[in-house]
């Protein structure tokens, strides 16, 4: 959960999927409604069934159980053929520009990425990493590890390189259209493409002032798949700028007063408030413990674009 309950009151745009917070987080919807009072927030919920978050959302489009890829891959394909992306804010926080390996291949008629081993229905993932990494020597009986991310990530500011990742993520979604949202979700055409055009209008014209955040509970975690959905509603939500902002996010919903106050007020024995990683016998000061939990940027140099 990237931002918390009370940020949802900042938003101007909601997406909700694989949840039901009027219903199962009563209190904490409190805060969606807020907005919608006082921001003129608009609220879309897809869900397979009618709920009653469903019905106070401006949009509403039943889903069929397990396809909420192919909807929000449809929603990425929209806002970058539509240009509704946020470009500054994918060239100065985001790996978009980065180039990647050029070993690495996108799914085609197979459907599998580079270095799938079909005896063994695994992958080897040598190429799934930047240009110039270099993987270490295999350990006797040990998978291959994957290379390091290089010291200085080769990138292209323009983003045109068609092996920088924001064109490879274009390539890849570009089979992600209306016709095969439909097709798999039995979201009606003209019905997403409302959706799309709603939740995206954030960008629209270049305006970045806007903010929208998508909300989810365990409609997505608790399928198989459920990381990669989480990770596609990332990639959207990056692709739109709407990541490190107020009213923004990709925000897991859980039950109130138990997995959300535990996590949320440091309820749990590995997080601090403000999920801080909890010191550990490695960390023998202050500065060690910062320097183990601190991000640390990829770019090949402080302010370079």
């Amino acid at each position: 959960m990237t931002n918390g309950w009370v940020d949802i009151k900042n938003t101007d745009m909601m997406l909700i999927m694989g949840g039901n917070p009027a219903e199962n987080h009563p209190c904490g919807f409190k805060w969606a409604v807020e907005a919608k009072r006082t921001r003129n927030a608009k609220m879309i919920v897809i869900d397979p069934r009618f709920t009653r978050t469903a019905s106070v959302a401006d949009l509403f489009a039943q889903i069929r159980a397990g396809s909420d890829i192919a909807c929000l891959g449809g929603l990425i394909r929209y806002a970058i053929e539509n240009n509704r992306v946020a470009k500054d804010y994918l060239l100065n926080y985001t790996n978009a520009s980065f180039i990647v390996d050029p070993k690495f291949k996108l799914p085609e008629n197979e459907g599998v990425f580079s270095g799938f081993d079909t005896e063994k229905k695994s992958y080897d993932r040598a190429t799934w990493n930047y240009a110039g990494a270099v993987a270490p020597p295999a350990k006797p009986g040990q998978p291959p590890a994957l290379p390091p991310l290089p010291e200085k990530v080769e990138h292209d500011p323009t983003l045109q390189n068609p092996n920088c990742v924001y064109q490879l993520l274009r390539k890849h979604y570009s089979t992600y259209t209306p016709e095969m949202v439909e097709r798999v979700t039995g979201i009606p055409k003209e019905q997403f493409l409302k959706i799309a055009d709603l939740f995206t209008s954030i960008r629209k014209d270049g305006d970045t002032k806007k903010v929208a955040t998508i909300i989810y509970a365990v409609g997505w975690t608790q399928h198989s798949f459920g990381t990669q959905i989480i990770r596609t509603a990332a990639m959207l939500q990056l692709l739109l700028g709407n990541v490190g902002r107020a009213g923004g996010g990709v925000n897991a919903l859980r039950g109130h007063s138990n997995i959300q106050g535990a996590t949320d007020m440091a309820g749990v024995f590995d997080t601090l408030p403000g999920y801080l990683k909890v010191p550990t016998p490695a960390d023998t000061d202050f500065a060690a413990w910062s320097k183990r939990i601190t991000p640390t940027a990829s770019k090949p140099a402080h302010g370079n674009r």
